[in-house]
């Protein structure tokens, strides 16, 4: 993949939630693609590249915020630019 000059280097954790410390705000403004374990994920919330794991929701369910319910699944994680 190829990354376009005027986009930061992607970090190792991101988080598409505003309240997570992992959150960067120029970086979720790009399109942000995630391959897990060797297949492209659209509905990932958060990922760990070292950690090897992406949280994605768990169906409809909701948390008492209102919130997507999210569930943690290993593998292998490659983040890029699309």
């Amino acid at each position: 993949m190829q990354e376009a000059k005027d986009t930061p280097p992607l970090p190792d954790r991101l988080s598409v939630d505003p309240a997570s410390p992992h959150y960067v705000a120029a970086l979720v403004e790009h399109a942000i693609g995630i391959r897990f374990n060797d297949k492209p994920r659209f509905d990932v919330e958060e990922y760990c590249i070292s950690e090897g794991w992406v949280k994605v929701p768990a169906g409809r369910a909701l948390d008492r915020k209102g919130r997507p319910l999210l569930i943690k699944l290993k593998g292998k994680v490659e983040a890029y630019f699309r």
